[in-house]
């Protein structure tokens, strides 16, 4: 498997990331073992999650995807084969995001007990927190680096001018800096991260690993009308791209599935993957064959005629 560098703190990733935030939630921990045992078959080794995954169940307190991932770990004394992404600053009962310097060195040691791990391979800002410093949080992160107990700091959802802010910090204070980014990113949510961003990233060579590939569910082309909302969930949230330019994407999506004789869903994973400035994109799966049809895409490798009809579709 190719593997690619994940910034530039010496991690290296296959470009496939296994998203966590199902763990404990829509998989239970049989479903989430076997899918954790065939992503590593397969040959990737990157799994993210958060401690905030899945608090928003009734009845969880937050912690459920790293435990299960923790108790996975162990038993299968994997932890050399498989990076470790986890992320801080949700509200846990707190009442608000929180990156304070008290709050993190808490959290981390929550986190490290539920994945039963003595090091975090890469930790990430989780929000921004408007009430924090930069200065103030990284320097909680340069304390645990030097302690050993994580090995990579990043963030998730800082625009430019945020990231800009807190690598300046970084430079003018000698504290560590954001190696990573996790942005919100697919074939229809283009602007978050195309243009400043990406160029930032570029730039300062940062890992990117994106979330929200399929937009929600809606790039897998199962959504085509409202009456298909019922089908999920998260139909409220995909009724907004129901429109002319969404209907265009999906169009440009089933031509080239059928070209390749894939799914929709794995041709919009593989545009991400091929996108300038990004590492990895992060999915997640809750059976086995959604996981097959991921490592598919993984494998599926866009032409540039691919490339210009999906691009000009999602214009």
């Amino acid at each position: 498997m190719e593997k690619r560098r994940l910034g530039r703190k010496g991690l290296s990733i296959a470009p496939l990331v296994l998203g966590g935030n199902v763990f404990g939630w829509t998989a239970d921990k049989r479903t989430s073992f076997d899918l954790l045992d065939r992503f590593v078959d397969a040959g990737f080794n990157a799994i993210d999650t958060a401690d905030g995954y899945s608090r928003w169940v009734p009845g969880h307190e937050g912690g459920e995807s790293e435990t299960i991932i923790g108790e996975w770990v162990k038993s299968r004394n994997a932890r050399d084969k498989v990076v470790i992404i986890t992320k801080v600053g949700s509200d846990m009962g707190q009442g608000k995001k929180d990156l304070s310097a008290a709050y993190i060195a808490k959290a981390v040691e929550a986190s490290l007990k539920r994945l039963q791990i003595d090091a975090i391979d890469l930790y990430l800002s989780h929000w921004p927190d408007p009430d924090t410093p930069y200065e103030e949080t990284l320097g909680a992160y340069q304390k645990l680096l030097r302690e050993g107990k994580i090995k990579s700091i990043g963030a998730s959802n800082l625009d430019a001018d945020q990231l800009r802010a807190a690598i300046d910090v970084s430079e003018t204070k000698d504290l560590p800096r954001y190696n990573v980014l996790q942005p919100g990113y697919n074939l229809y949510d283009r602007s978050e991260f195309e243009g400043k961003l990406r160029d930032l990233c570029i730039s300062e060579n940062i890992g990117v690993i994106t979330y929200f590939g399929l937009a929600k569910g809606f790039l897998s082309g199962k959504y085509r009308s409202e009456a298909d909302l019922g089908k999920s969930q998260r139909g409220d949230g995909i009724k907004q791209y129901l429109n002319p330019r969404g209907h265009r994407i999906l169009a440009a999506l089933d031509k080239v599935s059928a070209k390749h004789n894939a799914r929709p869903a794995e041709v919009a994973i593989a545009w991400i993957i091929q996108r300038k400035g990004v590492t990895a994109p992060i999915a997640s799966a809750t059976s086995l064959e959604q996981l097959e049809s991921l490592i598919r895409a993984a494998a599926l490798k866009l032409d540039s005629n691919d490339v210009a009809e999906l691009d000009q579709a999602s214009a």
